[in-house]
């Protein structure tokens, strides 16, 4: 391993501490954080210099699932058409880090699926606690230091030592599974897109997501089954609640809320759909509480008709976008 390879960086200015960031990750929102993927990508692109809002407009398309919300994620060939960036599958036949190593020599960031129970920022959640699966973006990476700053979530982070060889799974041995985890890597433009460019990029797309959108409300689907899911979670252990929650009412909560800085950041004109869109987040975390009494008083009859604001909401907004859009 060369020196050039140890010590390169993307975004080399970046220093985990004193970062800070992006807006859409600000403590005054009603969900500072969504899911790991969508939130890496937001800080991700703010170091690029370009909109994270805009590449909002996927979260037209979530659904209930049945027993989730769907995980939101923004599509691959959205980042291409907004910014230039192409990601695709990297593949592991060597040692992880060797593979990241050179990669983001070559300016490339490498998102690697890793083990949240090597990772400090997770302190109180999954660090050194419980096992998780999450995905990273590895900006600087020194190999023989055993350094690594990295995006995660809603932040950037620096982690070393033995975190770092918990995270690249040097305790195998040779009997072991090879650690081999789902990686992409970023391919970045020479320079970032216009805002004008990117604005316009982004109304396409949003047309192109609106003709995607679920054709039953995913809300009143949600609603249908909601008691009965939390009268079972009522029988489990406690720390099963959470697990539910993220999956259910914070991923539709998280992602309507991204949908209203979308619309607000894409045009005034779609000042009445953003706050519909804010509806249904602001629902989605009331009930969040009204959940929790649900499971702890073990009365779920209330729970009928706690998410009604977020189906009328829905109903509202997609209408609006009908008109707008057509």
């Amino acid at each position: 391993m060369t020196s050039a390879f140890r010590m390169s960086a993307v975004f080399p200015r970046l220093d985990a501490a004193n970062y800070q960031p992006h807006a859409l990750h600000s403590a005054e929102r009603m969900w500072p954080e969504t899911n790991c993927y969508v939130d890496l990508w937001i800080e991700v692109l703010a170091s690029f210099g370009a909109a994270p809002e805009a590449m909002l407009g996927f979260t037209l398309t979530q659904d209930f699932e049945g027993d989730q919300f769907t995980f939101f994620k923004v599509p691959l060939e959205d980042l291409e058409t907004l910014y230039g960036i192409r990601v695709t599958e990297l593949a592991i036949f060597d040692r992880v880090e060797d593979h990241v190593a050179v990669q983001v020599a070559r300016g490339r960031l490498c998102l690697v699926e890793m083990d949240s129970f090597y990772m400090p920022d997770t302190q109180g959640v999954a660090y050194r606690l419980e096992h998780g699966k999450t995905t990273v973006a590895i900006n600087r990476l020194d190999v023989t230091a055993k350094r690594l700053d990295y995006f995660h979530n809603g932040g950037y982070f620096h982690l070393e030592g033995e975190d770092f060889d918990g995270l690249f799974q040097h305790h195998l041995t040779e009997n072991d599974p090879p650690f081999l985890p789902y990686t992409e890597f970023a391919k970045f433009p020479g320079k970032t897109p216009s805002l004008d460019r990117q604005r316009k990029r982004a109304a396409e797309l949003l047309k192109m997501h609106f003709a995607r959108r679920p054709q039953e409300n995913p809300l009143a689907a949600f609603a249908q089954v909601f008691p009965s899911q939390v009268e079972a979670l009522a029988e489990r252990p406690f720390g099963f609640f959470h697990k539910y929650a993220f999956n259910t009412l914070r991923q539709t909560g998280a992602n309507f809320e991204l949908l209203s800085s979308h619309l607000d950041w894409l045009s005034p004109d779609y000042a009445a759909e953003a706050e519909a869109a804010r509806k249904i987040s602001e629902n989605a975390k009331s009930v969040q509480f009204q959940l929790a009494r649900a499971v702890t008083r073990r009365k779920f009859d209330p729970l009928r008709t706690a998410l009604d604001p977020a189906i009328e909401s829905w109903e509202r907004l997609m209408a609006g976008l009908e008109r707008k859009l057509g």
